[in-house]
């Protein structure tokens, strides 16, 4: 009995954690106006799968870290009641935030669902010196980091594009010279006719009715690459998140590693088709003004951190470092909403002792039975 309530309350996580992060990636392509929700929706579910499945092979550290060793003692995180409390303070708490449309972290609720459970089982006997090294430092740092990251980098293509890129369609034109025909009393001398090669704004090509060989628009090769960045940030963000999930089932009997994460996958995939659309509409307009280079710059920068820190096992934030990126990008142009930065940051300190509360209620009901 104990251990389908586990089951349960560790899909109702991944389903919460899909519905709040599932669209973080593709928030700037929804924002920028690049694609079309729907579309941004599609892509974030494809390609946060593709990490989760990749979580097999790639995040195995954090899946240990996860389990809360060094935490508490071993026989508390064996044991099937605190794990369906950490599940459960950790996931009524992401579902909660997301009703209101606020993207929070569900690592931070994880963490915070393991102290709350672990000092009412322990009576305040846990060890904090793993909390504040594992945990609380990448946490605080990771936004920070992505923040001044983001701004330099989109500082950087700015520079780039002013000075270097124009966003006018070129074309390599074709043209066909003839050289000089004399006429007269001596016969017309003529020779071969040679080609030209010229790579010119595509309306000028046109004027010059030359023959349009390969048009190419550096717009659409932006926003392919931003398209790319935002696929890199879910996938990031499925191989980051599925292992944390995952290692609430893996110490209880009965489960593989390959079932686990596939059932954690598509609990994910459901959360984010089904109820994202609140914290889409909070991460794509209401965080700051957004065009297509500045979200290229948050998302790479996103992507590059997550993937980075899911490699060393380092239990960061998707939710603060992508947050993180927009305000970065919004200090830099002067269009953030420092009102709705507030309202973020406050729901990021709510987070830990909300789920810490109801994890410890959690644990204290399935602690009798």
């Amino acid at each position: 009995m104990t251990i389908a309530i586990l089951f349960i309350m560790v899909c109702f996580l991944a389903y919460a954690n899909g519905a709040n992060d599932n669209f973080k990636g593709v928030a700037t392509l929804f924002g920028s106006g690049t694609v079309n929700y729907r579309l941004a929706l599609g892509w974030a579910t494809i390609t946060t799968l593709a990490g989760s499945i990749c979580a097999l092979f790639l995040a195995g550290t954090l899946i240990v870290k996860f389990s809360g060793k060094g935490l508490a003692p071993d026989t508390l995180i064996q044991s099937v009641p605190f794990m369906i409390a950490v599940a459960g303070g950790a996931g009524l708490t992401v579902i909660l935030a997301t009703r209101h449309g606020f993207p929070i972290s569900t690592t931070h609720a994880l963490l915070g669902a393991m102290v709350g459970s672990s000092l009412l089982a322990t009576l305040g006997d846990m060890s904090l010196t793993p909390l504040l090294k594992n945990f609380v430092l990448p946490l605080l740092l990771s936004p920070v980091i992505a923040l001044m990251l983001a701004a330099l980098l989109y500082q950087t293509t700015r520079f780039v594009a002013q000075h270097f890129v124009t966003i006018k369609p070129l074309c390599l034109c074709v043209e066909e010279t003839l050289p000089p025909v004399l006429s007269g009393t001596v016969a017309a001398m003529t020779a071969d006719s040679s080609l030209s090669f010229t790579i010119d704004h595509q309306e000028n090509c046109n004027q010059r009715s030359a023959t349009l060989l390969f048009g190419f628009n550096t717009q659409r090769l932006v926003d392919s690459l931003h398209f790319c960045s935002a696929g890199a940030v879910c996938f990031a963000r499925g191989l980051n998140d599925t292992p944390k999930i995952a290692a609430l089932l893996l110490l209880a009997p009965g489960f593989s590693m390959q079932s686990t994460i596939g059932t954690i996958a598509v609990a994910m995939m459901l959360g984010g088709l089904l109820s994202a659309k609140r914290v889409a509409e909070t991460m794509s307009h209401k965080i700051t003004v957004i065009n297509h280079y500045q979200g290229l710059s948050a998302n790479l920068i996103t992507a590059f951190l997550v993937i980075f820190a899911s490699k060393l096992g380092m239990p960061v934030s998707t939710t603060h470092v992508s947050v993180g990126s927009l305000f970065g990008i919004g200090l830099t142009t002067g269009q953030s909403d420092k009102g709705v930065m507030a309202s973020i940051a406050l729901s990021w300190l709510l987070t830990l002792p909300c789920a810490a509360l109801c994890a410890a209620v959690i644990y204290a009901i399935s602690s009798h039975f």
